[in-house]
């Protein structure tokens, strides 16, 4: 694409709804054209400047994992993230319980990808995951959990 930096808005709206990776030929593209190309496509994020909390919400509800071209996303922007795709988790550093949280309701199975989970996060990783065997094999405190899943009667009768 020649010359679309010098486009108009409007003309600048038709490219990126046609082709949202069209932006990154966009010099300064407004705040309007960056949340149209990421609605089109959150992983265009990446060719965006410095975005609004606004256009990085846009894109990570769009696709979770387009976190990981956002520097020091915040914390709603983390967990609007992980509420889309669980496994998004592993493009923030250092989560929140809450983040934690909500990744392993997302999709119990992201665990995997939580250094250090709180007995809470696993707790909740089991509790919510339709794959329980498989995140117990990913608690790394079995051992603390045992007498927990011994007393959830729901658990126990899936697991054995």
């Amino acid at each position: 694409m020649e010359n679309i930096e010098y486009l108009s808005e409007e003309e600048q709206l038709k490219a990126v709804k046609k082709d949202p990776y069209s932006i990154r030929y966009i010099r300064s593209p407004s705040e309007k054209v960056q949340l149209e190309a990421v609605k089109q496509d959150g992983f265009s994020i990446a060719y965006i400047k410095d975005p609004s909390e606004e256009v990085q919400l846009e894109a990570v509800k769009e696709f979770g994992s387009s976190i990981q071209y956002i520097k020091d996303p915040s914390e709603e922007v983390q967990l609007a993230a992980v509420k889309q795709y669980g496994y998004s988790i592993q493009y923030i550093k250092d989560p929140s319980i809450e983040v934690q949280v909500q990744a392993v309701k997302q999709y119990g199975l992201s665990i995997a990808y939580i250094k250090d989970p709180s007995i809470e996060v696993q707790k909740e990783a089991i509790n919510t995951s339709k794959y329980k065997n498989e995140v117990i094999d990913l608690c790394p405190n079995k051992n603390q959990l045992t007498d927990w899943i011994k007393s959830n009667k729901m658990i126990r009768d899936i697991i054995e």
